[in-house]
């Protein structure tokens, strides 16, 4: 749960960034926000899930 939470927030950041700085487009925002939703319901949300859940504990299990 924390890390979908932190991935939706850094996500929003960068389209907060993007918009301000004239880079994305609010039409194009809303397109890539359908497509998640979209993709969400798909059979493809639980491996795009466990994908993003791998990715998170490798780079988490990172030392400096």
């Amino acid at each position: 749960m924390a890390i979908s939470i932190s991935a939706v927030l850094f996500l929003l950041v960068l389209a907060v960034i993007f918009l301000r700085n004239g880079g994305l487009k609010v039409s194009h925002a809303l397109v890539c926000a359908l497509l998640g939703f979209l993709l969400a319901s798909t059979s493809m949300a639980p491996a795009i899930h466990s994908g993003i859940t791998s990715t998170a504990d490798l780079v988490g299990s990172l030392s400096p």
